[in-house]
């Protein structure tokens, strides 16, 4: 088996069979069929990377079509965001379609479907249809209207469809089995009266088709070959079935290929809602300021934020695609958008919290324009000048009257390195009536190659340009916010969600454009917000450099504290020397604590040792026991963890085997 058919998920094989099978690769059609009822999310992300992340991989065409069949919900505003969103990530569709374009299609084999006695007008109300459907464990019974004739069917649809009767008074419902096991199947509704206007068909119609109905039979009419959708749909697809077998009847001449309805887990991220309704709710109630507020997990909200589309599409891709629910650590995105802004945002210089310092032997008239590194990731980056004077912010966390050997920063009677500049020693301070110290006065050094521990990020006073940053945090405090019985979602809110700095940055930045991302050097990575202007930058903090939320966790109990000394993935790693060579009593007990500490451990520690040599064998047993770990608490499988699983299985030493075959 090729190392590349070993590293395909389960949507390729199914694709692979399906080519082998006869299936003509020149007929690989896909689709992402979003309803355009608000605005896309995090969770969208991954179904968009399947679809259109399958039409690259096999030079198929992927269309981008809108379910748009419900005029109360859907507005030509989501459909300008939809496409905006699916663009900016990076993605080309090659049809932009609407299932309002085939309304008159499916109102046709609608009345087919009537004349075979295989679809009914139904007249009951909604609370003794859904009486007579029946409970999961109760078979439904046959309504009163089940056996209407076909003539009397026909008429009822036709003046339902002229407008003759008010929302609620007729149903068309197809005729499949009320004592079906599936609910699905017992009798699904396939039109209901809606007198709305419609965002693109305006009034011409006033019955609209069913979801069920209309998803399957768009389908079919632009022949997709794989129709993708999340695991909820999976009951879903023996009424899916059922409906193309029917219309296949009427069309296979024009349509002569059947879809192949095929599932995935959907992406859950914690802290995050993703239920379009709910994210309604906080737009409408003002919780933020709209469907692109950096703390939505909109698609436009992360945009606005600072994400990039390399971020989400790397996001997706280390998510892996698989078949089973789970909840993605909402960490491991914050990972994937640092480590790409890592490698792109310009260096620069911004203070926060300002504390003044004087440099008492620097001339009062003096102000020199040092040269600053643009991205030390980056050699084409090059260089730019940063103003230096006698006055200068720098962060008031990072000065102290008196601090211990370990604080390497400002203290009294200390050294510092100024980046890109001198090194200044503090002397004394000045204190307002309440104690509170105002300056710093310091003496600069100009020997810069003395070795001094701490280095500080600074702006000068007489060239700071004052800049509002907007600081947010997650906007829930819990994992799963929408998951409590009895509790509403909006209990979870985080009250500090955003918090609003009035800081200083280098004048460099004074002509920052719209969306230009930059590292402030030991604060974070942050972007130029849509409210920035000219005279009045705006700032968003995109994320931190390292995960801050960690640390407002829990405290570890003193027993905890003493196992984790170093971090955890440390630890582990110097079981590797010497694991495979052990007793077996010591392995077992080396092994308990790897599964311990594997706990504290993140994907990002772990993927650099799937590319561990063949002969430390160790190392790549302690990282398959912390890969199972990180499986077993939700991290979905991609492409490296299959490698370097089956990569195992072919190994010689059979302990690794054995912990591989445990992962397979």
């Amino acid at each position: 088996m090729s190392e590349e058919t070993k590293s395909l998920n389960f949507i390729e094989h199914i694709i692979e069979e399906d080519l082998a099978n006869g299936l003509a690769k020149d007929k690989l059609r896909f689709r992402f069929p979003p309803e355009p009822n608000g605005y896309l999310h995090i969770g969208h992300t991954k179904a968009i990377g399947i679809s259109f992340g399958l039409g690259l991989k096999y030079n198929a065409p992927v269309n981008l079509r809108f379910d748009d069949t419900n005029p109360a919900k859907e507005e030509q505003e989501y459909v300008d965001a939809i496409k905006k969103d699916v663009a900016w990530l990076g993605y080309q569709w090659e049809n932009e379609l609407y299932s309002s374009d085939y309304f008159q299609q499916l109102y046709d084999w609608a009345v087919q479907l009537i004349k075979d006695g295989k679809a009914y007008v139904d007249s009951q109300s909604s609370e003794a249809m859904a009486e007579q459907k029946g409970t999961p464990t109760q078979p439904g019974v046959d309504g009163p209207y089940r056996n209407r004739s076909v003539e009397e069917n026909l008429d009822l649809f036709e003046r339902m469809k002229n407008g003759e009767f008010n929302e609620g008074d007729h149903i068309l419902r197809a005729k499949i089995d009320m004592q079906h096991p599936n609910m699905l199947m017992r009798d699904p509704i396939m039109y209901r009266i809606l007198k709305k206007h419609h965002h693109r068909t305006g009034n011409d119609w006033c019955i609209y088709p069913m979801y069920d109905w209309t998803h399957g039979e768009s389908d079919y009419i632009e022949q997709i070959s794989h129709s993708l959708c999340s695991l909820e749909f999976k009951p879903h697809r023996e009424l899916y079935d059922w409906f193309k077998e029917q219309v296949y009847d009427y069309a296979k001449e024009t349509y002569p290929m059947q879809p192949k309805q095929r599932e995935f887990a959907r992406l859950n991220l914690s802290y995050t809602i993703m239920s379009k309704r709910k994210l309604l709710k906080l737009v409408e109630e003002k919780i933020v300021s709209g469907w692109d507020d950096p703390r939505m997990p909109t698609i436009s909200g992360l945009r606005r934020r600072g994400y990039t589309p390399n971020s989400i599409r790397q996001f997706i891709e280390k998510v892996g695609v698989a078949k089973r629910e789970n909840v993605i650590d909402v960490a491991l995105l914050e990972f994937c958008v640092r480590e790409d802004l890592n490698k792109t945002a310009p260096r620069v210089m911004a203070v926060l919290d300002p504390l003044k310092v004087v440099i008492t032997n620097y001339p009062d008239d003096k102000e020199e324009w040092l040269e600053a590194e643009n991205n030390p990731e980056d050699d084409s980056a090059g260089f730019r000048k940063v103003p230096f004077s006698k006055e200068i912010y720098i962060e008031k966390d990072d000065f102290k009257e008196e601090a211990g050997s370990k604080f390497f920063r400002l203290k009294l009677g200390g050294e510092v390195r100024l980046k890109n500049a001198y090194i200044i020693k503090a002397e004394n301070v000045v204190k307002d009536a309440e104690g509170n110290i105002t300056e710093v006065h310091c003496i600069y050094d100009t020997d810069t190659s003395k070795k001094v521990k701490g280095t500080l990020h600074w702006v000068s006073i007489k060239h700071a340009v004052k800049a509002e940053v907007r600081e947010y945090d997650r906007l829930f405090m819990d994992e799963a916010p929408d998951s409590h019985d009895g509790k509403d979602f909006m209990e979870f809110l985080n009250p500090n969600s955003l918090n609003i700095i009035n800081a200083f940055v280098e004048p460099s930045l004074k002509e920052a454009k719209v969306g230009e991302q930059f590292q402030f050097q030991r604060l974070g990575y942050f972007n130029v917000d849509n409210d920035s202007k000219f005279d009045a930058l705006v700032f968003n903090k995109t994320v931190g450099l390292r995960d801050s939320w960690a640390k407002q966790k829990p405290k570890q109990n003193n027993q905890q504290k003493q196992a984790n000394v170093r971090p955890a993935i440390e630890q582990i790693k110097s079981f590797g020397k010497k694991y495979d060579r052990m007793p077996d009593d010591a392995r077992e007990k080396a092994k308990a604590q790897i599964l311990e500490l594997a706990k504290s451990v993140s994907y990002e520690d772990v993927e650099p040792l799937f590319n561990t040599s063949k002969k430390k064998s160790g190392t790549r047993i302690i990282t398959m026991i912390t890969l199972g770990v990180l499986l077993k608490n939700g991290l979905e499988k991609n492409e490296a963890i299959n490698e370097f699983i089956n990569t195992a299985l072919e190994d010689k030493n059979k302990l690794l085997v054995e912990e591989a075959q445990q992962l397979a």
